[in-house]
């Protein structure tokens, strides 16, 4: 994966938590305009996933207010 777009697909995701057969893992659903697309992680996987995100989220600009 050389080349990225210059857009992105509005993205809406959400975890399903821990599945009771499986409780090792993580389901991650994310749905786009093409569809849904379903991502399992394990625990540490799922931790840096959101030590990222948290990091990442905190270098944003602050909205801004009319």
């Amino acid at each position: 994966m050389t080349t990225r777009s210059t857009s992105a697909d509005f993205v809406t995701a959400f975890a399903t938590g821990w599945p009771e057969h499986q409780p090792d893992i993580m389901v991650l659903s994310l749905t786009t305009q093409r569809g849904v697309q379903d991502f399992a992680f394990n625990k540490e996987q799922a931790l840096l996933i959101a030590k990222t995100i948290k990091e990442t989220a905190a270098k944003l600009a602050k909205p801004k207010t009319s």
